[in-house]
Parts: C-alpha cells; structure tokens; sequence
C-alpha cells in the first residue's frame, strides 16, 4: 500500500532519474490521484520532502521542486565531500560481499550507457554514491547522502552540467578498484576529485535572471542632454503606441 514514506522516495527517485526538473510543481490534487492515496498522506510527503530540503511550499502557489542558488549549490558540493571523504577515511577494508555489489553496480551503470534512456542512467550514476556510502557500512549517511545527491542532481540540470557520463562511471570505477586494493587514501583522493570534477563542470553563470526583461525595460531612463532636449522639442513625432509601457506608469 502507498503510504508517505514511498511517496517521498518515489519523488526522490524521479528526480535522481531527471525526470522532475528544479521548479516543478507537485499538486496535492494529482499526486493523490496519481497515487491513489489521500491528499493528507500526500502532504505528509511533501513536509518530510521539505524538511530535508528536496521541495519548498508557497501559501498561495502551493509546492515545488527546489531551485537552488549558486550559494546553496556550493554547499551541497561542500557537504558532499565531507560526507563521502570521511566515509572513505574511516572505513576499514570492505569485504567480498560489498565489493561485489559495488561493481554489479557499475556494470548496470555501463550497460546503462550504452543504452537511450537518459533517466535510467542518470538515476544510476548519482546512486552509485548510496551504495557506496551503504557498503562502507553506514546506512544513516547513505540516507543523508541520497538527499545530497538528490539537490547536485537539480544543480547539474538547472545550471547545464557539461560533466561526461561516461567520464564519471570510469571514476567510479577508479574508486572502487583503489578499495579494492585497500587504498583507502587514494580511494579518498580520487573521490574528491571526482566530485570537484563534477562541481567545475557547472555553468553557474548560464542561469539567467528571470526578470531581466522586465528589469532592463523598467530601468531609469538616462537624463538627455540640454541641447538634445531641445532637439527633441522642436521635432514633431507620433504618440507612443498604447502598449508602450512607460505611458501607463
């Protein structure tokens, strides 16, 4: 049965795949008819969703996808490192077990690339950090760490990340393979580089400001010069159009 907690994973999920874009709506209404449930346990979702930093409310215009700013992108990449670096250093030497089902892992993130369906391997890439965080043996960050990977994700659709997919599965591999070996430093150093990779491949100057036309037409007009006055003066010209916005001001 379809309760909160499988509703917020599955939004989760959907935006781990980019398949809900930063900005998008999440209407009560069609969230409880998509999931046959109640617009309570849809609200509940979207509070936790919320709460971990995934959605945010407006009283009027109800719930949306986050759009994190430069600033908050920083962050996220920032707590990130911290996270996956301090697993990597205080983890002992991983078991057969695990190291199996990080490298299964990276075969679907292979087969995955080589076939169409963006979402599937974008889901796939930014996961291989949950189970990476899962098989070092501690499942309370890989849940923090989900969320995390969650907001990069928005970040690298909303400022058009030119970071190479199948660049990224080679360096999960790298990672994996160093502890593998039991280099747990080196495992460290290509995670941080790895991850500053990622982070240098945004274009944080590409989000334009979504009020530039209007804040271009409602600037002030620059003071003409006397003689120009004049000019202007003696110059018959036709009214301004009706539409012209400084006529209504």
């Amino acid at each position: 049965m379809v309760n909160s907690t499988v509703i917020a994973q599955r939004i989760v999920e959907a935006i781990l795949a980019q398949r809900l874009a930063p900005g998008a709506r999440l209407g009560e209404q069609s969230l409880s008819l998509l999931f046959d449930c109640s617009r309570t346990q849809v609200r509940e979702a979207l509070m936790r969703l919320a709460a971990r930093g995934i959605v945010t409310v407006s009283s009027r215009r109800g719930w949306f996808v986050v759009e994190p700013s430069h600033e908050e992108a920083r962050e996220a990449f920032e707590a990130r490192r911290v996270i996956e670096m301090g697993l990597i250093r205080q983890a002992g030497p991983m078991d057969k077990t695990a190291l199996k089902r990080l490298r299964d892992h990276i075969q679907q993130e292979k087969k995955a690339l080589k076939g169409a369906d963006v979402g599937q391997r974008s889901y796939l890439l930014g996961d291989f950090h949950v189970c990476l965080a899962e098989c070092l043996g501690n499942q309370l960050l890989a849940d923090t760490l989900r969320d995390f990977t969650a907001r990069t994700t928005l970040i690298a659709m909303l400022y058009q990340s030119t970071h190479d997919a199948h660049q990224s599965c080679e360096e999960h591999v790298a990672i994996v393979e160093a502890l593998a070996r039991g280099d747990a430093e080196t495992a460290e150093r290509l995670m941080q580089a790895h991850i500053g990779q990622v982070q240098a491949a945004l274009r944080l100057g590409s989000h334009t400001d979504p009020l530039a036309h209007l804040r271009a037409a409602l600037a002030p007009l620059k003071e003409a010069s006397p003689s120009a006055q004049r000019a202007t003066r003696n110059k018959t010209s036709p009214p301004p159009p009706e539409t012209y916005l400084g006529a209504l001001l």
